[in-house]
């Protein structure tokens, strides 16, 4: 299946492992139609000995969408982003970020920013073996490096190589000492550095990626660089998405403007689908696989905590009924009414 052409990442959802599987992107969609969605993080071992569909299945809908590769070996992963490209995934993107002790002894992630002309080899391999976009996703720095020179090098070195979009988490990786999450809040984020780059290399794309939460710091942000990338924001609140087809997209056929109560049908079909594919009433499904990225959906509605209870109840998820999610709508609902009562 060959990819379609899709316009530039000007809003992106980060890859989160645990997090962005083909479940929680689906739902995306549902919010917004043109926002660019990624996988989470699979390894290149992960493609060449063990169940390519397991890892690289999706849905139609959820293009456009792009494959995020772990590896350092330029062969083993030109030969998984040849099956990324076949697979129909719209880009192919290198994880220079990930600080986790597991994805350093594996050697990649954060720690091939130390090795700029490895990078380079497996950015060359990939882009020989597919014709869709390779992009690296990276950090600012490593460890205590705290001098601009080092990501601009980095950067420059990788664009030589034939990479011209580069996904900026605008903190330092921390590679002893503090665990992803940490990695996460920890380490100072220094924009200035993203913008920096953009202004060094203006021929390149490049999204700022790191603790960006509301429209008004997107705007901000896309003053100085191409695109933004939302992380845990998107995961916990993504009906943020909602207006981001309006303001970012307007040119685009099929932009979303739904309700969450729009959003919520649309993924009833959905569920109940997949429910009926993977098992006898979803034994080979847990609900919960579908409904725990749907959790932050309320987010900031009165009654949001009765839609999330509700959703959490493992008696009612073991049902495996898809209506559990109109009785959490149906709670919420009358949960607001009562406080809107008290109120008056």
């Amino acid at each position: 299946m060959k990819s379609k052409t899709y316009g530039k990442r000007r809003i992106s959802v980060a890859p989160m492992m645990d997090w962005t599987d083909r479940h929680c992107r689906v739902f995306h969609r549902q919010i917004t139609r043109h926002t660019w969605l990624y996988t989470e993080m699979v390894t290149t071992g992960a493609l060449l000995h063990g169940d390519v569909a397991r890892h690289l299945n999706f849905n139609e809908e959820e293009h456009p969408v792009a494959l995020q590769l772990g590896g350092s070996e330029p062969a083993d992963l030109a030969h998984s982003a040849k099956l990324g490209e076949q697979w129909g995934y719209d880009e192919i993107n290198l994880n220079c970020g990930c600080p986790s002790e597991r994805v350093q002894r594996g050697a990649f992630g954060a720690c091939l920013m130390a090795e700029p002309a490895l990078v380079a080899d497996c950015v060359k391999a990939m882009r020989d073996a597919v014709s869709i976009d390779v992009t690296v996703k990276h950090r600012i720095g490593i460890d205590s490096v705290e001098s601009y020179d080092f990501v601009r090098d980095f950067v420059g070195q990788i664009a030589e190589a034939g990479c011209s979009t580069f996904i900026v988490h605008a903190r330092n990786a921390i590679l002893k000492g503090l665990s992803p999450k940490e990695n996460r809040e920890i380490p100072p984020l220094k924009y200035d550095f993203a913008y920096q780059l953009k202004r060094d290399f203006p021929e390149m794309e490049i999204i700022i990626n790191g603790g960006i939460k509301t429209v008004a710091e997107i705007d901000q942000h896309l003053q100085h660089v191409d695109g933004v990338m939302l992380g845990r924001e998107a995961y916990h609140n993504p009906f943020l998405m909602a207006g981001f087809d309006a303001l970012y997209y307007a040119d685009r056929p099929g932009a979303l403007d739904p309700s969450r109560e729009q959003v919520i049908a649309a993924m009833l079909p959905y569920i109940r689908r997949q429910l009926e594919l993977h098992g006898d009433n979803g034994k080979g499904l847990r609900l919960n696989s579908i409904t725990r990225h749907m959790l932050g959906l309320l987010a900031g509605v009165p009654g949001a905590r009765a839609f999330r209870q509700t959703l959490s109840d493992s008696k009612k998820l073991a049902a495996g009924d898809a209506d559990l999610l109109l009785e959490a709508l149906a709670r919420t609902r009358r949960v607001s009414e009562e406080h809107a009562d008290e109120r008056a």
